[in-house]
């Protein structure tokens, strides 16, 4: 062989080598797409139809979409809501599906959970602000088809961050065998579940250095603005918006089982900024981690409407807030509104209902969307069980079916297991999810891969 003819030869492979490390590389992509809302919409997260003026931050649907050297993809969207229901999140995700070709079954929408945005759901006093919804829609499927279109070379970058100190369980043994809710809370005698202080952090850093996005999760109700009254994403999410500032990027935040969590005791800046700073701390410490395939799988699940004996539950309401709630037009408001949630649910009472359950993979790091707002000790049971070292629990993802207590929550009572629109499952219902998602991460576990060791 001639000297230019092996020169020709090498140049050859060498294309061929570098055509296929360029369709071998990771890519990602992320976006933000700003929902619009007004005074006049109503607010969820209360008991009543509350409204709010102005607001703080912003409102948005963030996502990202993630590709691996075989050209699988999964995406991740969060929305700066309270939650969402399956009818607008099917929808949205076949549209997601049509515009990007990223199948049904990879893609996972969570609501982080703000008690401070329009109201997307029907629950207690009040029905979903219908407009906002079909907004919130549009949204998703335009932040997933924009972070699709926006796919480039990236890193992947992983560390298991913690923040023990915003959030605890809230579930208090008062002095009288109650469990907390609302109201003085001064005879608390202990939690009755546990906290996770787990704070997983995953970026994406492209060739040139720069961040393309940051997501992380934490196990805490998102109540909580810097001014009384407004709209606002609530600390979380302001943490986020404040991150993209300092590190670039779009930053997303997914709420993990906090069902039974709230922050009690840290005022909502001091929250921000501790949120803020845990996640700057992984970040900067967060290392490459190999990723040669992403994968996902969802499986639809059949729960069950409780059935219930209305002058127990009725006992329940009205003995908690006529001791607690001070004011006696409010605690009368609150009677009332649960009254007319279980008229509601009376001729439902046994029905089934279908739900999802989904779980995702990034490399060795393992994602699980759950429905509703996933007890505390329920998530810690699947991390426990998964296969996977590293496991976190989304919740309020692909739906929203209600609290999800553990059975020894359950048993025990208090608001989060009062028969309502917001808690209507059978017992037992949370151990079938566990069960249903460690199942689904054992099966991705014996797929073949090319990972590195799990």
């Amino acid at each position: 062989m001639t000297r230019s003819a092996l020169s020709l030869v090498v140049v050859f492979l060498t294309s061929v080598w570098a055509g296929r490390a360029g369709a071998q590389e990771l890519k990602a992509g992320a976006a933000a797409e700003v929902l619009s809302a007004s005074d006049t919409m109503v607010i969820g997260g209360g008991i009543g139809p509350g409204k709010a003026v102005g607001q703080e931050g912003l409102l948005r649907a963030s996502a990202v979409v993630i590709q691996d050297q075989h050209q699988e993809r999964i995406a991740l969207v969060a929305c700066d809501v309270l939650m969402i229901n399956r009818d607008v999140l099917d929808r949205a995700a076949r549209r997601i599906e049509a515009a990007t070709g990223i199948p049904f079954d990879h893609i996972l929408i969570n609501a982080t959970h703000t008690h401070h945005a329009p109201t997307t759901v029907t629950v207690h006093g009040y029905e979903r602000e219908e407009a906002f919804t079909h907004q919130v829609e549009d949204k998703i499927v335009a932040a997933a088809a924009r972070a699709n279109s926006g796919l480039s070379p990236a890193t992947f970058l992983f560390r298991l961050g913690e923040e023990s100190s915003v959030g605890k369980n809230s579930r208090l043994l008062l002095g009288d065998g109650t469990i907390y809710w609302g109201g003085p809370f001064g005879d608390a005698v202990r939690p009755t579940g546990p906290f996770d202080p787990e704070l997983p952090v995953l970026a994406f850093r492209r060739a040139d250095g720069r961040l393309e996005a940051v997501l992380f999760n934490h196990s805490t109700h998102t109540i909580g603005t810097l001014k009384p009254g407004v709209r606002s994403p609530s600390f979380y999410g302001l943490a986020a918006q404040a991150l993209e500032k300092e590190k670039g990027g779009t930053v997303l935040f997914f709420e993990g089982a906090s069902g039974s969590t709230h922050n009690l005791d840290v005022a909502p800046a001091e929250a921000i900024y501790r949120i803020q700073h845990a996640v700057a701390l992984a970040l900067d410490g967060a290392q490459p981690r190999g990723v040669s395939r992403v994968r996902a799988r969802r499986r639809e699940l059949a729960v069950k409407v409780r059935k219930f004996r209305e002058e127990d539950d009725d006992k329940a309401v009205v003995g908690y807030c006529t001791k607690r709630i001070r004011d006696a037009k409010v605690a009368q408001s609150v009677i009332d509104t649960f009254r007319a949630m279980r008229k509601k649910l009376t001729p439902m009472q046994g029905q089934e209902r279908k739900t999802w359950v989904q779980a995702l993979l990034v490399g060795d790091v393992a994602i699980v969307g759950v429905p509703g707002e996933f007890f505390t000790m329920l998530g810690q049971e699947i991390k426990r069980r998964s296969p996977y070292r590293y496991t976190y629990v989304f919740e309020l993802a692909n739906d929203y079916i209600g609290y999800i207590p553990d059975r020894v929550a359950f048993d025990r009572g208090g608001y989060q297991v009062w028969t309502g629109l917001h808690s209507f499952l059978e017992r037992g219902t949370g151990e079938s999810i566990v069960t249903a998602a460690v199942d689904l991460l054992n099966g991705l576990h014996r797929e073949p891969t090319d990972d590195p060791v799990r």
